[in-house]
């Protein structure tokens, strides 16, 4: 951990200027031509049609942003090695739909009250042994057992579950639910019931099991050295024919955003796992790089604590978000090429409501002066800590900055990424943090976020209401309420400030020209059996 003190309220008076003044000049001047600036570009892969025929062969090395610290789904981390050694059983598609993928089929006859999986035949783990109905129910009942799983919220949500012979499971449900498919097709830091570890060695590791994962995907852990490299090698009998067309994956941990980004120009590593603003900036610029990316929902944001002073109170929430220029901060920390977002969800959405937009704070010192006035007045300290990682020194630099801009003092902490994940914000021991929760459809990536109890909901906001809307969501078949009621969402949380959006996400794959077969969530997390490497 980093800390860095306040600095003299002259000092921040100029670093804030010097913002201001950056902001204006790249707002009057955008970086590059419009082709090299931030924009959506294949979010969810490439296109195999027009990528020609798959070769076999070779490894894909890939410089990803974090240490990966489990395989273990019941564990919360991201991971970007998992889906290559699971699989899921169902995969979400670009229009927010969750269909079948390891899985044959997932059907309800009563509106959501029950619904039945059905599983393919042949399909086996890397050791052998079969993926059946008996292996789906022993992982379920794990997320149902263990509180603190990602999935363990919506695993809850089983009534029952039978199988009800080798190749079907049964779930009863304690409510109906029209989007139960959904929770069958995750990334592994969001939750899922979608990948399935073998039986036999969950028997054989027990809470270990992290370390030895045995799956039904594409690949298979060879080796793992810690903060260096993962290795994973071509699984054998792999369910879907001929592929994967690689030999194997290697993942190096390269936290740093700089090198990870260096490591893909000078040739070290063929593709970046992209989670900031700065590097896919340089590779919109770079022409000997391929860019997949997409905002989707959510996105950069500060977490309030709503369990301790100051932003338990209201004012002091609006007042923070009053005293931060969204240019400014574009200029300060997002090479002037900010995503802007003022609510849960995109402007391109269906669930988003321009009312919720409205209800958002906007830039307003006056405003942001006089609510701290009243909170001092009412006997309130208004002094905080700002917690964030080491790659967002200049965002913590700009907080501090805009809030002494109004006469508040604030200490800023800065964490590594894997510290700052795990000791920070899933402990709860912050009054303000960064974050990051990048969604592409609202279930379960809104319920995480501002439910009460949600997985990522680190400030702890709750709102009955909010709940209730996000149940009737999820429950409901009907498209047109499902949307009327997300968008209830959005402006609930907006009016109560439960979050301060900074701007959508920066979650991207970045790859040499050579790397076909991309199949991504805007996540980034990816489907690794139809890559392939083009070969000299």
């Amino acid at each position: 951990m980093r800390s860095r003190t306040s600095r003299t309220p002259a000092a921040l008076a100029v670093a804030l200027a010097a913002v201001l003044v950056a902001a204006a000049c790249g707002s009057a001047s955008p970086q590059g031509p419009v082709s090299q600036r931030i924009h959506i570009v294949d979010p969810y892969g490439g296109d195999p049609a027009a990528e020609g025929t798959p070769q076999r062969g070779g490894t894909l090395v890939i410089g990803n942003d974090r240490e990966i610290i489990s395989f273990d789904p019941t564990r919360q981390n991201s991971n970007l090695g998992a889906l290559a050694v699971y699989d899921s059983l169902l995969k979400l598609m670009p229009d927010g739909s969750a269909q079948p993928y390891l899985a044959k089929t997932l059907t309800t006859a009563d509106n959501g009250a029950t619904w039945t999986l059905g599983l393919r035949e042949g399909v086996t783990f890397s050791d052998g042994t079969p993926l059946d109905a008996n292996a789906v129910v022993v992982n379920t009942q794990r997320h149902i057992d263990k509180v603190a799983s990602p999935a363990h919220v919506y695993a809850t949500l089983i009534a029952s579950m039978a199988a009800v012979d080798p190749l079907t499971v049964r779930f009863t449900l304690k409510a109906p639910m029209g989007d139960f498919p959904a929770l069958f097709a995750q990334p592994l830091n969001s939750g899922t019931l979608g990948m399935i570890v073998s039986p036999v060695a969950l028997a054989q590791y027990g809470d270990d099991i992290g370390n030895h994962p045995v799956g039904a995907g594409p690949f298979v852990l060879q080796n793992w050295v810690r903060d260096n490299k993962m290795t994973l090698v071509r699984n054998p009998n792999y369910w879907q024919q001929g592929k994967p067309y690689l030999d194997g994956v290697e993942i190096r941990p390269l936290p740093d955003t700089d090198s990870r980004y260096t490591t893909m120009t000078n040739g070290d590593v063929d593709m970046v796992n992209g989670g900031f603003n700065q590097e896919l900036v340089r590779a919109f610029a770079n022409p000997d790089l391929r860019v997949y990316y997409g905002p989707g929902s959510g996105g950069v944001l500060n977490h309030f604590n709503f369990r301790k002073a100051p932003f338990d109170d209201r004012r002091m929430r609006e007042a923070a978000i009053a005293a931060m220029d969204p240019q400014a901060l574009g200029a300060s920390f997002f090479s002037n090429q900010l995503v802007a977002a003022d609510s849960m969800f995109d402007a391109s959405t269906k669930w988003h409501t321009r009312a919720a937009s409205d209800a958002y704070p906007t830039f307003d010192q006056a405003r942001a002066k006089d609510l701290v006035a009243q909170y001092v007045a009412s006997g309130g300290d208004p002094t905080f800590s700002y917690f964030t990682d080491r790659s967002s020194v200049p965002l913590g630099e700009f907080v501090q900055a805009s809030m002494a801009a109004i006469g508040v003092r604030v200490n800023v902490q800065y964490f590594d990424l894997a510290q700052f994940a795990g000791n920070v914000l899933q402990a709860g021991e912050f009054q303000m943090a960064s974050g990051l929760s990048a969604f592409d459809h609202p279930f379960p990536g809104a319920g995480r976020l501002v439910q009460t109890g949600g997985s990522v909901n680190y400030g702890k906001y709750s709102n009955p209401q909010v709940d209730q809307l996000l149940a009737d969501a999820s429950a409901t078949t009907d498209a047109g309420k499902r949307a009327t009621d997300y968008q209830q969402v959005e402006l609930a949380v907006n009016k109560d400030l439960g979050i301060q959006w900074l701007s959508r996400s920066y979650l991207s794959t970045i790859a040499k020209p050579s790397v076909e077969g991309v199949d991504r969530y805007v996540t980034r997390d990816l489907y690794f059996a139809g890559m392939w490497k083009a070969q000299a």
